[in-house]
């Protein structure tokens, strides 16, 4: 049994493989890792291997107890890949993007597939049928904009997330969610568009916080799946420790 662990700024989650079948997981703050680790480790006796991603993020008590009770694996750069990475600067590739990549290798081999992450920022993210990665696209998330929006103007409020009505707001709030989540919408449904004329046969993954809204008005054919990275980190594991 594999135990997974994406650590973010504030939350963490942790997941339990059993080979490639999630058998559990959890969202908490950061601050509570050890306490949640512990407690899987005391659940599940055959858990023996783990991957750390974000391992910056985890304080250093945290990080020996992992060190001193399982096999540890800790996502960088450096990190055996099952793909040729053509990205130009892959110091900076994302950890996250990595293990999105990973999981649609898994998923989805010698395929063209592109992975679109919605979170804090919305990432693109493409591999190619000959398991090469050549990047893809960085932009605002959808809470990045409401909050640039109202954070860069003096009169704009800040907005809770809202699906239109319609696409013309006919005030200063419905104008706003128009052009946020139209925007995004748009957005997505552009890229797409653009590798499909460069790349047949394109699979589409959409994951991320804000998949379930986002999956439901985009006119695109896709995947949704929100456990996508994690899946991504359990194959890095396996692929690396097998």
């Amino acid at each position: 049994m594999n135990l997974i662990i994406d650590v973010g700024n504030t939350h963490t989650k942790i997941a339990i493989f059993e080979e490639n079948k999630l058998a559990e997981k959890v969202r908490i703050e950061t601050s509570n890792s050890k306490a949640e680790i512990e407690n899987f480790k005391k659940k599940y006796r055959n858990l023996k291997k783990a991957i750390v991603s974000s391992v910056g993020k985890l304080d250093q008590d945290t990080l020996s107890f992992l060190e001193a009770e399982f096999k540890l694996q800790i996502l960088s750069h450096k990190t055996k890949l099952p793909f040729k990475n053509l990205y130009r600067t892959p110091k900076t590739l994302g950890i996250d993007r990595i293990a999105l990549v990973c999981a649609s290798i898994k998923q989805f081999p010698d395929k063209n597939v592109l992975i679109i992450d919605a979170g804090t920022c919305i990432t693109y993210d493409f591999i190619s049928a000959k398991n090469e990665y050549l990047g893809g696209a960085i932009s605002p998330g959808i809470r990045m904009r409401y909050k640039a929006m109202h954070n860069l103007t003096a009169n704009l409020p800040l907005l809770e997330t809202e699906i239109p009505r319609n696409f013309i707001g006919d005030s200063t709030t419905s104008a706003m969610h128009c052009g946020v989540v139209n925007g995004v919408l748009n957005e997505i449904d552009g890229s797409i568009a653009q590798y499909q004329e460069k790349f047949s046969d394109l699979t589409v993954i959409l994951t991320g916080g804000d998949t379930k809204m986002l999956s439901k008005q985009l006119k695109s054919s896709i995947f949704a799946n929100s456990n996508f990275l994690l899946q991504g980190l359990n194959f890095i594991l396996q692929y690396n420790t097998h």
